[in-house]
């Protein structure tokens, strides 16, 4: 494959991405305009609709001025002003990003992959500028700036995540391979063969990092406690953050399913027909994972807003008006049973997310740490649980409408640091246990071993 076509196909690999994108939302509102509206109206309105919607879930903020008549009819206060909706539906972040990393993969398996890499960043830019050009209106307007820089980077980050993942598990094979022949007392193998054993991917993606070879050396230079302590910091912190997410998620979906007539009772009174039901439940499922983000605040113990002045958290629910989603009708009305003891779920999280990862690192064979390194192990789990909590909820939050609907979503600094204490304690008593079962499995497995061993008796003859 030469560098012309690897081009040409990360160019068309983004240009699917972009059209996965915006077809969410573009193909129910055009099937919208042939059968309702029986395509008397200009199918430019719901281009630039579905355009909107795209750009909002990239992070775009856009402006909206309602005619006179449209805001006296929603009777919200501030309405009859230009307001921003800032608030991005996740939904279509994380479609962009997962898209991205196997953009990068794939890119990583090709025999050009810088050429890959850039041909699919800089289209997938082109293609969202057109869009940002193309779309807009006098009622909503996207910010043009943003618009050009946001899609693109969130494209961008997952396609460097597929790449560095690549890329990491070559650096990893490398290191552990030069280390395990040190330990051995052999020559480190040379590039040649150390190539040869590689994958293919890791390969080429050796070649697009320069830096590779000066990051593992830095790495596996540090003493092997500092070493210790950050993979199980980075690994014990992802891990406890998506295990409270995963929980959050389902507490979503167990009030979904709690409040499902409530939610088909909006769906009713919106009557928006079978196609507008549709493209409505669209726009909800891309805000499903702002839900499941808020649900993590709530079981942190902050809880979030649904507007100024309104609070749903594990003390107790204070709504007003909320904006006209069915969606909306899954949140609690009031706190439930136990109040702070859902506090408990991260906590415990937490804490068998570090006692296992001390058990592995055991079975592994890794030396045992220093309390010190116990302590430390658990503090970065806290730290970088804490630092991917408080992002997620920062990218969840936002406005959703005028006036008191400008405050919508948790408090990410709060969620961060609140996160990072709670899991961070709760790591480091997890750590100190893991050691001291560990310590107690290797004290009875050496009684009992000295016991057999006194148990054995010579025959006479």
């Amino acid at each position: 494959m030469n560098r012309s076509t690897t081009a040409l196909l990360a160019a068309l690999e983004a240009l699917i991405v972009v059209a996965i994108g915006v077809g969410i939302a573009l193909v129910p509102l055009t099937v919208l305009w042939a059968t309702h509206f029986e395509l008397a109206v200009d199918w430019s309105v719901f281009w630039n609709a579905a355009a909107d919607v795209w750009l909002l879930g990239n992070g775009v903020d856009l402006t909206v001025q309602l005619p006179a008549a449209l805001a006296t009819a929603f009777a919200l206060p501030g309405a009859e002003a230009p307001f921003v909706l800032s608030i991005a539906l996740l939904g279509f972040t994380v479609l962009a990003v997962t898209l991205g990393v196997r953009t990068g993969i794939r890119a990583s398996e090709t025999p050009h992959p810088i050429i890959g890499v850039l041909a699919a960043i800089a289209s997938y830019g082109v293609f969202t500028t057109l869009i940002a050009v193309s779309s807009g209106n006098s009622v909503v307007t996207a910010s043009r700036p943003q618009a050009i820089v946001l899609p693109t980077l969130i494209y961008a980050a997952g396609v460097l995540v597929g790449v560095l993942g690549v890329f990491g598990r070559g650096v990893f094979e490398r290191g552990e391979l030069a280390r395990s022949e040190l330990a051995r007392g052999l020559p480190t193998t040379d590039a040649t063969s150390r190539s040869a054993k590689e994958p293919a991917a890791a390969r080429n993606v050796g070649r697009v990092a320069g830096l590779g070879r000066r990051i593992r050396e830095r790495y596996f230079d540090l003493p092997d406690t500092a070493r210790q302590a950050i993979a199980e910091s980075l690994r014990g912190g992802a891990a406890a953050a998506v295990a409270i997410v995963g929980v959050a998620a389902l507490a979503v979906a167990v009030l979904i399913l709690a409040n499902f007539a409530t939610i088909i009772g909006l769906y009713e009174a919106v009557q928006a027909g079978v196609m507008g039901g549709i493209t409505l439940t669209v726009v909800q499922l891309a805000l499903l994972p702002n839900l499941v983000i808020w649900a993590v605040s709530w079981l942190i113990g902050l809880g979030f807003a649904v507007g100024v002045g309104t609070g749903v958290s594990p003390v107790g629910t204070s709504l007003g008006a909320v904006p006209g989603l069915p969606i909306f009708g899954a949140l609690p009305q009031s706190a439930p049973p136990g109040g702070f003891l859902w506090l408990l779920v991260p906590v415990l999280i937490s804490f068998f997310t570090a006692l296992l990862i001390r058990r592995r690192s055991d079975k592994a064979g890794r030396p045992a740490p220093t309390l010190t390194g116990q302590l430390s192990a658990g503090g970065g789990i806290g730290l970088v649980a804490g630092l991917l909590l408080g992002l997620a909820a920062w990218a969840s939050a936002g406005a959703m409408g005028p006036g008191r609907l400008a405050d919508v979503g948790p408090n990410p600094v709060l969620v961060g640091v609140l996160a990072a204490v709670e899991i961070g304690i709760a790591a480091c008593l997890g750590m100190i246990a893991g050691s001291r079962v560990a310590a107690s499995a290797s004290s009875a497995a050496s009684t009992s071993s000295a016991a057999s061993t006194s148990s054995v008796t010579v025959d006479p003859k």
